[in-house]
C-alpha cells in the first residue's frame, strides 16, 4: 500500500505555496493513483518529532502496512537532518521506500549524501531565517517600535504608528491600583483585588473578577513609569515545547540585552519605587512565618553611618535575645555596617509609646517632622557635576587636537563633538531635575494618615494583634533613626 505525508506549520507556508491540498495533489500525481493512505500534520512544526500523523506514519510501517511513502519534500518530513536520516533508515530497514515530488534519491552512497546535504541545507536555511527575523525585530525595537502588541493594560496599541498610546479608562484604573498599593488603604494585594472586583471594574479582557495575581503584575510592571522593555524574553523553540506538551518555554535574558523603549509614562518613578519597596516588604514577611517577627523591620536606620538596621537573635545565657543591628554579612553588601545595635524590645516600646500619644493627642504628630532622606540626590548631583566637568574638558581636548593635527578625520572629530554634547545635555537635564525636587517643598499629609490611622485603631483596639499593630506603625512612620540606647529620631510621612 501507498501512503501520503503531508505537514504544515504555519499559515506563511500555506501562503508561500506549500499547503496541505498542493501537497496532497503533488503526492498523488507522484503515486499515481488515488488509493493511497493519507498521514496529515496540519499546524506542527518540523523542529518536533513527536507528531500525531508522522507516529501513526510510523505505527503502520512497523506493521507491515506500507510498502512505500511519498512526501513532497524532505523538510516536510522533518526539519532537522537528524530526524530525517532516522525516519529514512527506520522505513529502510522495514524495507519502505521513501520517496520525494521535489527530487529523486537513489539507495546509493551517492544518493545518500546528496540526501544529507539536502537536508543539512534546509536546516542551514531555516537557522538563516530565524537569525534574519531575529535581527531585523532587535534593529527595528532599537528604534522606538514596539514590536509585538503584548496587551499592556492601560494602553491601547497603534498598529499604524506600532507603539503605545494611554488608554485614559484603564490608566485611571491603574492609577488607582497604585495609590490605593502605596497609600495602604487595603490590608494586601488580595484585599486590593477583590475591591476591584467589587466596584464593578472590568479586566482588560471584559471580564468581572480581578486575580490577585493580575494585581501583583501591574504593581511589578516598570513600564507604567513609561519604561517599556523589549527582547527581555528567549522564547527561541517555546513554539515547539508548547506543541510537545512541555513547559518552561521562556527565559529571562540579562539585562543588558533588554531594549528600552520610551512610551507614555501613567504613574511616577517614585510611586513605582515606593510600590516595590511595600512588594519587597510583603514578600519578606510571607517568607518570614514560622521564624521570629520584627515589629519594625525595613524601617530602622543607623544615626551614626546610614545604615539600615536589620533584626538579628543572638543566644546569651543559654536565653534567645533579639535586637536591631546594622550589620551586614552577606556578600555583595555597599556597607559591612557600624555594628550599632539596640534592643528589639527597647526599640519597640519606644516606638509604640509615641504612636499611642499620637493617636490620644493628635497634636503631638505635628511636632514630627517628615522624613528628609535625600542625600542619596546630593551624591547624585555630586556625581553628575563631576561628569559635566569631564565632557567639557573632552571638548576642549578635542579642539585643541584638531587645531594641532591637520591630517586628523574633520568629521570623526565633529561625530565626538556631538556624542560630549548630547551627553551634556542629558546630565544637565538631570541636574536640573535634581535640582527642582531639592526646591520643591515637602509636603505632609499627617492630618489625614492620623486620622485613618486612629479609625483603624479604635475598631481594633480590642484585638490588637502583631499585624494589625505594624500596618498602624506603617501607616504614620517613614524611618526611625537609632543614634544611640536613649535617643530615637522618628520620621513621619
Amino acid at each position: 500500500m501507498i501512503a501520503i505525508y503531508t505537514r504544515v506549520s504555519t499559515e506563511e507556508q500555506a501562503v508561500k505555496g506549500s499547503s496541505i491540498e498542493s501537497q496532497i495533489e503533488a503526492c498523488i500525481n507522484k503515486a499515481g493513483t488515488t488509493d493511497v493512505l493519507r498521514y496529515i500534520d496540519d499546524g506542527y512544526s518540523g523542529e518536533l518529532l513527536e507528531r500525531p500523523g508522522l507516529n501513526k506514519l510510523r505505527e503502520d510501517v512497523e506493521k507491515g502496512l506500507i510498502d512505500k511513502v511519498i512526501c513532497y519534500d524532505p523538510d516536510r518530513l522533518s526539519r532537522k537532518l537528524m530526524n530525517q536520516l532516522l525516519i529514512d533508515d527506520e522505513f529502510r530497514k522495514k524495507g519502505v521506500e521513501l520517496v520525494f515530488v521535489n527530487g529523486e534519491y537513489a539507495n546509493t552512497p551517492e544518493g545518500q549524501l546528496f540526501f544529507s546535504m539536502r537536508g543539512a541545507i534546509a536546516e542551514f536555511e531555516k537557522a538563516k531565517i530565524k537569525e534574519r527575523t531575529m535581527g531585523g525585530r532587535r534593529q527595528k525595537a532599537k528604534k522606538g517600535i514596539i514590536i509585538k502588541n503584548s496587551g499592556l493594560y492601560g494602553y491601547t496599541y497603534n498598529k499604524v504608528k506600532r507603539t503605545y498610546e494611554i488608554n485614559e479608562d484603564e490608566a485611571k484604573i491603574v492609577r488607582m491600583i497604585f495609590d490605593y498599593y502605596t497609600e495602604q488603604r487595603f490590608s494586601g494585594i488580595n484585599s486590593l483585588a477583590k475591591h476591584l472586583t467589587k466596584i464593578g471594574v472590568p479586566t482588560k479582557n471584559g471580564a468581572k473578577e480581578w486575580h490577585r495575581q493580575v494585581v501583583r503584575q501591574i504593581l511589578m510592571n516598570e513600564s507604567y513609569t513609561g519604561r517599556y522593555y523589549q527582547n527581555k524574553w528567549n522564547t527561541e523553540g517555546a513554539y515547539v515545547r508548547k506543541q510537545a506538551g512541555k513547559v518552561g518555554g521562556m527565559h529571562l535574558r540579562e539585562k543588558d540585552e533588554w531594549i528600552e523603549t520610551k512610551i507614555p509614562a501613567i504613574i511616577s518613578e517614585e510611586q513605582f519605587a515606593r510600590a516595590q519597596e511595600l512588594l519587597k516588604y510583603a514578600r519578606r514577611r510571607t517568607e518570614s512565618y514560622g521564624r521570629h517577627q520584627y515589629l519594625l523591620s525595613g524601617l530602622v536606620r543607623c544615626g551614626r553611618c546610614g545604615s539600615t538596621m536589620n533584626g538579628k537573635k543572638t543566644i546569651r545565657r543559654g536565653k534567645e535575645k533579639y535586637d536591631y543591628v546594622c550589620r551586614k554579612n552577606y556578600a555583595g553588601a555597599k556597607t559591612k555596617g557600624c555594628g550599632r545595635h539596640m534592643s528589639e524590645q527597647k526599640l519597640d516600646r519606644i516606638v509604640w509609646d509615641k504612636i499611642l500619644e499620637w493617636l490620644n493627642d493628635p497634636e503631638e504628630l505635628s511636632k514630627y517632622k517628615p522624613s528628609d532622606n535625600k542625600q542619596y540626590i546630593y551624591e547624585e548631583i555630586k556625581q553628575i557635576e563631576t561628569e559635566i566637568e569631564k565632557t567639557r574638558k573632552g571638548r576642549k581636548r578635542l579642539l585643541k587636537l584638531a587645531s594641532l593635527d591637520e591630517d586628523l578625520e574633520l568629521e570623526e572629530i565633529k561625530e565626538q563633538l556631538r556624542e560630549l554634547q548630547e551627553k551634556e545635555k542629558i546630565l544637565t537635564e538631570r541636574y536640573n531635575e535634581l535640582q527642582k525636587e531639592l526646591n520643591e517643598e515637602q509636603k505632609s499629609d499627617n492630618e489625614m494618615l492620623l486620622k485613618e490611622a486612629l479609625e483603624y485603631f479604635l475598631k481594633n483596639k480590642d484585638d490588637i494583634t502583631f499585624d494589625k499593630k505594624q500596618y498602624i506603625i506603617r501607616k504614620l512612620i517613614k524611618e526611625i533613626v537609632v543614634v544611640d540606647a536613649e535617643t530615637v529620631y522618628i520620621y513621619t510621612y
